[in-house]
């Protein structure tokens, strides 16, 4: 008997995932310069001698977290066709000014667009990946991090969109519409916009941007490695499975990534898509209060802990470093000196 999409729904993004060239570099600039919070450190299940980093709200709701793989010193990928090429966050439509010399003052640089009438800011990360700021009159309700250097009433709310590139879109456009039951709702230039079924959660925009001539992304530093959409829990993520395998997308086995299962398959573009389950979040093995302050490792690497923790770079570096200093002419005379150094520190306001 087929399964239909009928009674599912797939209520906006869950997660997008990217790729960068270092974890400490990475954690200073999602955490100090847009004020998310680091609600997980764990590994890439697939290679446990990388990071796999989780930013997002104050308890990492599905719709806000945006995850790394940060590989030390890997050079930069080139966003193009078959991928995910820009990530756009959700911020209060007054809150434009305060973000244009927030970045400023960080020296990051930025283009203003009005892509369906919405202002935008359009910057890179410190590895190349493209960021937007969408200003949006009534923004997504999440719960603002207490920690953040941002202000509550100028954080964050989550995604709004993820656009993908296509040098033939029409598969991907079906693929939306057809099976996973989006809305087209809106064409501005190149770009075809779809909502999702849930409009008040964060990320339940998807666009997709046709470019016959784009040449075929290259994974690598500053690249999104997937996307993921929003399931509401096991049963629904079996009953997609389903579908997807009778339409010939031939989607994986449920993996079980701790915090949520997920399944993959490629989009008829090329683009990886995961439909992850909400349960049961990032509490599993932290207490809410404490999200993301400690190395968690799934059960499968448990054993290896502290070989693992050795190959990690650190984090944070140190707020103090006591180092000896000999006089220029090299003699060591006995005495010590202190070389103070300051690092950004976890909600400072800085950036070094």
């Amino acid at each position: 008997m087929e399964t239909t999409t009928e009674n599912l729904k797939i209520s906006g993004i869950h997660h997008l995932t990217a790729i960068a060239a270092s974890a400490a570099e990475n954690l200073v600039f999602y955490e100090t310069v847009l004020g998310l919070r680091l609600v997980k450190q764990t590994v890439n299940f697939d290679d446990p001698s990388t990071y796999h980093l989780y930013y997002g709200d104050a308890e990492g709701a599905p719709g806000t977290i945006i995850t790394f793989f940060p590989w030390e010193n890997l050079p930069r990928g080139r966003a193009g066709a078959g991928m995910a090429t820009a990530i756009a966050l959700a911020i209060p439509g007054e809150s434009m000014p305060f973000w244009q010399e927030r970045l400023r003052r960080h020296g990051v640089a930025f283009a203003e667009a009005a892509p369906f009438g919405s202002p935008l800011l359009r910057f890179d990360d410190p590895h190349g990946l493209t960021l937007e700021l969408v200003a949006v009159q009534t923004p997504p309700t999440v719960r603002a991090w207490p920690a953040s250097a941002i202000p509550a009433r100028h954080a964050i709310r989550g995604f709004h969109t993820a656009t993908l590139l296509s040098r033939d879109p029409d598969a991907t456009q079906a693929l939306l519409t057809q099976v996973m039951g989006m809305t087209r709702v809106g064409k501005d230039s190149d770009r075809h916009r779809f909502r999702m079924q849930a409009e008040d959660a964060p990320g339940h925009f998807v666009d997709l941007v046709e470019d016959p001539s784009a040449r075929r992304g290259q994974q690598g530093g500053g690249t999104v490695h997937h996307i993921a959409f929003r399931v509401a829990d096991a049963q629904a993520q079996a009953a997609w499975r389903r579908v997807l395998d009778q339409q010939g997308f031939q989607p994986t086995t449920v993996r079980d990534r701790n915090y949520f299962q997920s399944i993959y398959f490629r989009e008829p573009g090329g683009v990886l898509f995961e439909f992850a389950t909400d349960p049961p979040g990032f509490a599993v093995d932290e207490a809410p209060d404490e999200l993301g302050a400690q190395l968690q490792l799934p059960p499968q690497y448990a054993a290896m802990r502290s070989k693992i923790a050795r190959q990690l770079p650190p984090l944070r570096p140190p707020d103090l470093a006591h180092v000896l200093k000999l006089p220029a002419d090299g003699r060591d005379d006995g005495g010590t000196r202190l070389n103070r150094r300051v690092f950004g520190r976890r909600g400072a306001d800085r950036i070094h």
